[in-house]
C-alpha cells in the first residue's frame, strides 16, 4: 500500500479523486462486459 500521509493535502486529495475515478472506470467497463455476456444467456433462458 502506498503511504500518502507524507504528502501534502492537495496531493492526497488528488490521489483519492484519481482512485475513485479509476474504480468508476473499472466498474463501468466490467458491468458493460457482464451485460454483453449475460444478456444472450438471459434471453435464451426466457425463450427456452
Amino acid at each position: 500500500m502506498i503511504d500518502l500521509a507524507t504528502y501534502s493535502e492537495p496531493v492526497q486529495a488528488g490521489a483519492l479523486v484519481g482512485a475513485v475515478l479509476l474504480e468508476a472506470i473499472v466498474l463501468y467497463v466490467g458491468y458493460g462486459a457482464l451485460e454483453r455476456v449475460a444478456t444472450p444467456v438471459v434471453d435464451r433462458l426466457k425463450h427456452a
